[in-house]
């Protein structure tokens, strides 16, 4: 069973939670984190993406950087920009998109979980971008940022945390520039937390990773060096645990990540067609955006015009957890069979899109001339990611995209 426990966490005070929370990390480069902390001093981005305050240029993974992080953690907490909670408790996490809103729990998960294969993946990882993440780590002996998990949803748990969203004002609340609500509640009541911590253990046997597989990978290899640097390790220390938020599986939607290609391998798009046709009821539809209503159709962007693309029977396989996966088909029978893309990671050939910049997107870059040509796919299930993580399989490159983004700052996990 699961081991997610509530933690003294450190929080900015209420009236500069939103100009202190950011965007991960990775969502986003020097000049554009620069220009999203414009104005904020007290912005969590000067944490995350220190070489904002230092010389233009300056390589991001120096020494210079990690320590500028480690110089500002320190500043935000002389400065009252984050204040440590005297007790250890568990926190809810609300986002609001398009009408949607979903609740996650934010708990520290056991390294030791991610060891034994209690906290599951459905993606690989790379080392060097797991290093990466350790390093901040290391630097501010800290999970600074939140990694994205779900779980099978509980009832029980369901029902404390309604007690506390419906009782209890919000300790954040507040719409960030992209348009999207976030929610924040701190969950006081000493009998909430330890029935929070008694559900986890006896009703969750496992969690997903949704979004965060590099950081998860990182925080469970800083526990395990930590515990070797310690001779008088205990196995409750705070190292041995990382901050995720939790998600009730029946309460997210994973987005469509789609795909645009640089060219056709050589072929007219008449003969793309043609080829297509042997393993797909190839239709036109015109220069209307068709965006694909089920499992296994597609729509493919040539030319300028759209067609919808539905996979013949024989195709796919719906009894197996990889070969149901329309990234599957789509990976097979046109990328790598029509378009000679072997390796979706390595090719330069292919790029990615995700769904949250609607399928005008996609129309606009090949128009552009950039790429040639774009293919949309039905966007993965809950259920599917689950089943192949449960399976032990690894999903395709760039399967799931999951919106809105974790905000940062808004509570942080001490290692101390």
């Amino acid at each position: 069973m699961a081991i997610i426990k509530p933690f003294k966490g450190l929080r900015p005070p209420k009236d500069i939670a939103q100009n202190l929370a950011c965007l991960p990390y990775d969502v986003m480069n020097a000049a554009e984190a620069a220009e999203m902390a414009k104005g904020k001093d007290c912005s969590l981005l000067h944490i995350t993406r220190s070489e904002i305050d230092l010389p233009e240029g300056t390589d991001v993974h120096s020494e210079l950087v990690y320590n500028k992080s480690v110089e500002n953690f320190k500043k935000f907490q002389n400065e009252g920009w984050l204040v440590k909670e005297n007790d250890a408790k568990y926190y809810i996490y609300a986002q609001t998109m398009d009408g949607r809103t979903q609740y996650g729990i934010v708990g520290a998960a056991a390294c030791q979980d991610y060891v034994d294969g209690i906290i599951k993946k459905h993606e690989l990882t790379r080392p060097e971008k797991e290093e990466d993440r350790m390093i901040l780590t290391r630097y501010t002996n800290a999970n600074i940022e939140p990694v994205f998990f779900s779980y099978k949803a509980v009832p029980e748990i369901d029902e404390i945390v309604a007690t506390v969203v419906n009782k209890t004002p919000a300790t954040y609340d507040f719409t960030a520039e992209d348009g999207f609500g976030h929610h924040f509640w701190v969950v006081n009541d000493k009998t909430m937390n330890a029935d929070l911590e008694r559900l986890f253990s006896e009703k969750v046997p496992f969690t997903y990773v949704a979004d965060g597989h590099h950081r998860t990978a990182a925080a469970a290899l800083i526990g395990a060096e930590k515990t070797k640097q310690n001779p008088n390790h205990t196995g409750d220390e705070a190292y041995n645990y990382f901050m995720a938020v939790h998600f009730p599986d029946n309460q997210l939607k994973i987005i469509d990540y789609n795909r645009v290609v640089k060219d056709l391998n050589g072929m007219s798009a008449e003969e793309l067609l043609e080829k297509l046709d042997a393993n797909f009821n190839v239709e036109k539809i015109g220069a209307d955006i068709y965006k694909p209503a089920k499992l296994h159709e597609f729509s493919m962007y040539l030319n300028k015009n759209w067609y919808k693309l539905t996979a013949k029977e024989g195709t796919y396989n719906d009894n197996d957890p990889i070969g149901v996966l329309d990234v599957t088909i789509l990976s097979n029978l046109i990328l790598d069979e029509l378009l000679d893309i072997k390796d979706l990671r390595t090719s330069n050939r292919i790029e990615f899109v995700g769904g949250i910049r609607g399928l005008g997107e996609l129309s606009k870059r090949v128009d552009s001339g950039d790429m040639e040509v774009a293919f949309a796919l039905y966007a993965v299930s809950m259920d599917q990611l689950i089943n192949i993580a449960d399976t032990g399989n690894i999903m395709p490159p760039k399967t799931t995209w999951f919106e809105p983004k974790l905000r940062s700052g808004l509570v942080i996990h001490s290692l101390d």
